[in-house]
């Protein structure tokens, strides 16, 4: 049963993760007037796919990422060229569907050839009905159908490469910020879950060490060492401790909501005092502020260790072994779902902030690259070439999942040598 659950919650955040992401590049793209063909949850072939308004919506095999399709950012697939025999369905005197074969099947639709005909511009058909020319206007959501396969028309101003650089930036960067944005409140949930902390206390003491002899039991509750209140500060406590080798010190301890008066003596270990306990919290609940700022203090400092790894991996200082791709990643989820919700939420967060500093990185086929070409288009006044930007995308995903094969292989050694 733990291990369904456990299951489960993998399959939940990463589905939560992905979403959150794709969801912000795909709002922003949509506040933007652009044309949102899909919106796809993993990679490869589709296991569940259906369609809401003008976007498709599918859930693919491989989850190791997603991505929302953008009309204009990937050449259209299915196209109409002067002397091609289609048919139009007429609404009102416009086209609201074309349909490029099968003809037979489409009844009341209007066969012909066509003279010219503009998708993106000017909008219209001029088809001839057997040597009958006429000029028909195209409705801007207009399907173009290929058997059973329908794909809107995108007119220009539908299109990713139509708007500002302002609002093509938006779209793209929306969907890290997103990620930041999930992390924080994930974090902050932590902080509401597992409390502040209050006091220290000792969770275990070791037979025969200083502590027991004085007397200290699991669950004591540190109040005050030598005059001085030791808060929740455990680094204070430590730091007294190894400063008092062989010297008597006075606790003030709380037990069973009784105060006690204790003396320790700690013993030399390696020319600082120790006494042998093992120390914890005790934690209270969080007030509002205390969620906020404990939750973005968590987010910093996580920030902080996640750009020395990325300054790590930049400088070459880092072995394969110290790398996790997805199996990687899905044992350790599993683990930290085993230990608690709380350990759970926390690992989220991180995992979170991660995908959104790494989706931010300038590297090619990342968001952070894209943002780098829209930067360039905006100090040198002009586009890079379409096709140049592609194939720079190109390359860096396919180095990504080379990267990714070689740290999932990683991930299977580890897992049979245990």
């Amino acid at each position: 049963m733990a291990t369904l659950q456990n299951a489960l919650q993998i399959v939940l955040m990463f589905f939560v993760l992905v979403s959150i992401h794709e969801w912000g590049h795909y709002y922003f793209a949509k506040r933007a007037g652009i044309l949102v063909r899909e919106f796809a949850i993993g990679f490869g072939p589709k296991l569940v796919s259906f369609k809401r308004g003008e976007t498709r919506y599918t859930l693919r095999l491989l989850p190791i990422g997603g991505f929302v399709r953008m009309a204009g950012e990937d050449p259209e697939i299915v196209q109409i060229n002067p002397g091609q025999r289609i048919a139009l369905k007429l609404e009102d005197g416009r086209s609201t569907h074309l349909y490029l074969n099968e003809f037979e099947q489409r009844s009341g639709a209007l066969e012909g050839v066509v003279e010219k005909i503009d998708l993106e511009k000017d909008l219209f058909v001029r088809l001839d009905v057997d040597g009958d020319v006429q000029r028909y206007p195209i409705d801007p959501q207009a399907l173009m159908v290929s058997k059973d396969k329908e794909t809107q028309i995108a007119p220009l101003d539908r299109q990713f490469g139509s708007k500002t650089v302002g609002q093509r930036a938006l779209s793209i960067a929306a969907g890290p910020v997103m990620n930041f944005l999930l992390a924080f409140v994930l974090f902050v949930t932590v902080v509401f879950m597992a409390g502040v902390p209050d006091k220290v206390k000792i969770m275990d003491t070791v037979p025969g060490s200083p502590a027991q002899k004085a007397g200290l039991q699991a669950g004591d509750l540190i109040l005050n060492v030598n005059g001085e209140p030791i808060g929740a500060d455990r680094n204070k406590l430590t730091s007294q401790i190894k400063q008092s080798v062989n010297k008597p010190m006075i606790w003030i301890i709380e037990r069973n909501k009784e105060q006690m008066r204790k003396e320790v003596v700690p013993a030399e270990d390696q020319g600082s005092g120790k006494i042998g306990v093992t120390l914890t919290a005790e934690t209270r609940p969080a007030s509002l502020s205390e969620g906020i700022t404990n939750g973005w203090s968590s987010m910093t400092s996580a920030t902080a260790s996640i750009l020395d790894s990325f300054g790590k991996l930049v400088t070459l200082q880092f072995k394969m072994e110290d790398m996790a791709g997805p199996v990687g990643i899905v044992k350790f989820t599993s683990e930290q779902a085993s230990a608690g919700w709380a350990q759970y939420i926390f690992w989220a967060g991180l995992l979170s902030l991660y995908l959104g500093i790494f989706n931010l990185l300038p590297f090619p086929a990342l968001d952070g690259s894209r943002l780098v070409f829209l930067l360039l288009e905006a100090v040198r006044g002009k586009p890079v070439d379409p096709s140049r930007e592609s194939m720079v995308h190109f390359v860096g995903f396919a180095m990504l999942m080379l990267l990714m094969i070689a740290v999932t292989y990683n991930d299977i050694l580890r897992l049979i040598k245990g």
